[in-house]
């Protein structure tokens, strides 16, 4: 169901088609509607009872969305309002409309009291309260996409007449401003464009008085400077300026930046600010969005995540249809994001202050899976446990999607050629098809179960130490990380599991090769508890040195490969993208070809060391034993028996770990289950905020442009 469009419209123009901001210099239907105070409080009636008339004859069967709204404005309203005791009516008053509408404290450094501006809109009928109907009327303003403006101009047109006069303009101007504040010279050159100076017959309409309040800001920016600037040198003092950006802009900025305004006279010799430094200034605040897309862009193409004034001028050139920043915006922006070192290469963390209002140092902040230092041990043991559980839940699933190309890999491995008998496997297809017609399709996961005891600890602690060194070797500043680090991340990573991977890979082989066994020997079957008593402890660890010859060259390829797949190839992280299932699965995958088919020969010689040789086999005293006698008796191309088998193995089953362990992270992510973590992302209200009270925050804003300290003009009426 959804409600007429016609219902969401200000309660002055309720009998006019609905409109849309139109550009400056149009007439809009407001400039016709003109109606008394209790004309006004009758359209408002009348919406909200056409409102929900509509509602009640349209949702049979079910609740639609409009009518969870309205309920949820109802609930807002009822639980801040009051009763009237002589009619039983209920109505907010000042304080409970701004309980209503401002939930908590604002998070863009708005006052609470100030939402008091929304609550002398709200007031339709000026008697100090809001009814239902009028709360109503409110909130449907707010629907509209050009809410902002919309109150605005409300705000201004006093007579509610639907056109703002000079006199208004000028009247309401001055009821904000303390004798402290800046003079506005309303014989200005800039007021008389848009309202005239000859008898006041010119007066805005609502698109007019829109685009007035745009420029409104630059206007008081260019008074502001004329009036410290006495003698016409062009320069004010440091102070004179910070007083103007306080009293000005001081919502759109962060208290570090507001702190510093005064350093702005650094960039020029005489310690003075020149007009073209407050303009600069200006244009900066103006186009803060610009500047942040500009940074991101830039941050993402550099290699070490710092950039450069230069840097972040050729990307406003390629990411913009015009080059919107000059020289000097550059370098006020490298300035203040510098801590006045404007010349340095700097980080995203150091333009943070200078973009967020609300910004501060993000102490528990969290890069993708990895642990960033600043948490403490706790913490970074708390997380590490986290890590190391979905890690070996993640290492189950993959070893089980690819246990058979396990299977049929080592037992190509472990054949022998051209020395001892036939040949029982001509190729990996052949050993498929016959394990299948020897043994059945149970065959393919002989040996599975201890591979699941093992692989959940070998696998968790190889993605643990691997995310763990990640974090700590992590530049704090911008969240990168050197290539030798992650390199080495790899590499330890690798060799922290063979502690599990020798005991597990052992035990596997000799059950995986039983079946074979038996058919060449008719030896019966052993399980895996008689294979671990024959070997006994020590024995579990035969072909160790060559698991660390595999496994740490394999996890250091592997890891930086899949780091960088999923960087440089796909571009995550480029403008907030994250990668859909196929492209990590794909960038999982094409990392573990070279890391698998290049450590073939040392995963060969683990084989051999650790299968139960046949009768007349030739058997290795270790690595290089090993190695010599592969050589001689084999050739060399059987140092890469199985490679093909283990890159088809090998590159899915980390693939398929990979993505099941980032997917885990996703879907049961860290926070949920430690409560002592904080968001990094705080809101002004829990979950997704409704875009009616960003509408009301933004209209405050453009309020704000009019003096920072803006509130109810004394005399309104607030009881």
């Amino acid at each position: 169901m959804f409600v007429s469009l016609a219902l969401f419209r200000p309660p002055m123009r309720c009998d006019a088609p609905e409109q849309q901001p139109m550009d400056a210099g149009t007439s809009s239907s407001s400039g016709s509607s003109k109606g008394s105070s209790s004309a006004i409080a009758s359209s408002a009636s009348n919406v909200a009872s056409r409102l929900g008339t509509t509602i009640k004859t349209t949702t049979a069967g079910r609740p639609s969305s409009a009518s969870a709204e309205l309920a949820k404005w109802k609930r807002n309203f009822e639980l801040n309002a009051k009763t009237d005791p002589v009619t039983g009516d209920k109505y907010l008053d000042q304080e409970a409309f701004v309980n209503t509408i401002a939930a908590r404290e604002d998070a863009d450094k708005i006052k609470r009291d100030q939402y008091a501006v929304l609550f002398k809109v709200a007031d339709i009928n000026k008697r100090g309260r809001v009814s239902w109907d009028d709360f109503t009327v409110f909130e449907t303003i707010l629907k509209r996409p050009d809410a902002p403006y919309e109150i605005a101009f409300r705000w201004f047109d006093t007579d509610n007449n639907g056109l703002v006069t000079f006199d208004e303009f000028q009247e309401v101007f001055k009821a904000t401003m303390s004798k402290e504040s800046i003079p506005f010279n309303f014989d200005s050159p800039w007021v008389t464009l848009y309202l005239g100076k000859k008898d006041g017959v010119h007066v805005l309409d609502y698109a007019q008085f829109a685009q007035m309040m745009k420029g409104l800001p630059g206007e008081r920016m260019r008074q502001a400077f004329h009036y410290f600037d006495k003698d016409k040198t062009g320069y004010i003092k440091p102070d004179e300026f910070a007083k103007i950006i306080k009293e000005l802009a001081r919502h759109k900025l962060s208290d570090p930046l507001l702190s510093r305004l005064t350093t702005l006279c650094t960039l020029s010799a005489g310690n003075k600010i020149s007009y073209s430094e407050v303009i600069a200034f200006h244009n900066i605040i103006v186009g803060m969005d610009s500047v942040e897309h500009t940074v991101k862009d830039a941050i993402s193409k550099s290699k070490d995540g710092r950039i450069d004034k230069g840097d972040f001028l050729n990307s406003a050139a390629q990411s913009t249809r015009y080059i919107n920043f000059t020289p000097l915006e550059a370098g006020i922006i490298f300035h203040f994001a510098g801590m006045g070192m404007g010349d340095t290469r700097l980080a995203w963390k150091d333009f943070e202050q200078l973009i967020a209002p609300t910004w501060e140092r993000p102490s528990d902040m969290h890069v993708g899976t990895e642990v960033v230092p600043g948490k403490g041990a706790l913490e970074d043991f708390l997380h590490s446990c986290y890590n190391f559980v979905l890690g070996g839940i993640a290492g189950g699933i993959g070893a089980t999607a690819v246990y058979p190309i396990d299977l049929v890999k080592t037992r190509m491995q472990n054949q022998r050629s051209k020395v001892v008998g036939e040949l029982l496997y001509k190729n990996g297809i052949d050993c498929a098809k016959k394990v299948y017609k020897n043994e059945g399709f149970k065959g393919f996961y002989r040996g599975l179960p201890p591979q699941l005891i093992g692989v959940a600890p070998e696998k968790a602690i190889k993605l643990t130490m691997n995310d763990l060194v990640r974090g700590k070797a992590r530049d704090p500043d911008t969240g990168k990380i050197k290539l030798y680090w992650e390199v080495l991340a790899g590499a330890i990573a690798g060799a922290s599991q063979v502690v599990f991977t020798n005991p597990l890979e052992i035990v596997k082989i000799r059950l995986q090769m039983q079946g074979e066994m038996a058919k060449v020997t008719g030896d019966a079957p052993r399980g895996a508890v008689h294979i671990i008593k024959q070997l006994g402890l020590l024995g579990l660890y035969k072909g160790a040195s060559a698991c660390l010859l595999r496994d740490v060259p394999f996890s250091a390829i592997y890891f930086t490969a899949y780091a960088h797949l999923k960087k440089d190839l796909f571009r995550e992280g480029e403008n907030g993208k994250t990668l859909s299932f196929m492209q990590t699965l794909t960038a999982a995958g094409i990392a573990g070809m070279p890391a698998a088919y290049l450590t073939t020969p040392a995963d060969v010689i683990k084989t051999r060391l650790q299968s139960e040789a046949k009768k007349g086999y030739t058997t290795y005293s270790g690595n290089i034993d090993a190695f010599t006698k592969i050589l001689a008796e084999e050739g060399a191309g059987a140092l890469f028996k199985g490679g093909i088998a283990r890159v088809l193995r090998s590159s899915p089953q980390f693939g398929v770990t990979l993505v099941a362990y980032e997917t885990l992270q996703s879907s049961f992510p860290y926070s949920s289950i430690n409560k002592s973590v904080k968001k990094t992302s705080p809101t002004l209200l829990e979950g997704p905020e409704d875009i009616t009270r960003v509408r009301a925050r933004n209209a405050l804003k453009i309020l704000l442009d009019v003096h920072e300290d803006i509130v109810v003009p004394k005399g309104e009426s607030t009881r």
